[in-house]
């Protein structure tokens, strides 16, 4: 049986890691989305405890998108 040949660490680094401007692509794609929900939950009579998550979730995204754009910004 031959063993097969581990791919170099440096060949798998490049293959894994998102780009700051990918990684903030999908961050504003999924704070669409998570808006969209909070906007769901005010509009009904959801649970409290849910929309309060939604919420700190949403708040966080926008907390990292915002560091991204800075980040970039001093590229």
């Amino acid at each position: 049986m031959v063993a097969e040949k581990d791919i170099d660490a440096a060949d798998w680094v490049e293959q894994d890691l998102l780009t700051k401007q990918e990684a903030g692509e999908r961050l504003a794609e999924e704070i669409v989305r998570v808006r969209a929900r909070l906007g769901e939950f005010r509009a009904g009579a959801g649970d409290v405890a849910a929309m309060t998550m939604v919420a700190r979730r949403l708040a966080a995204m926008e907390a990292i998108r915002d560091s991204l754009q800075t980040a970039s910004s001093g590229d």
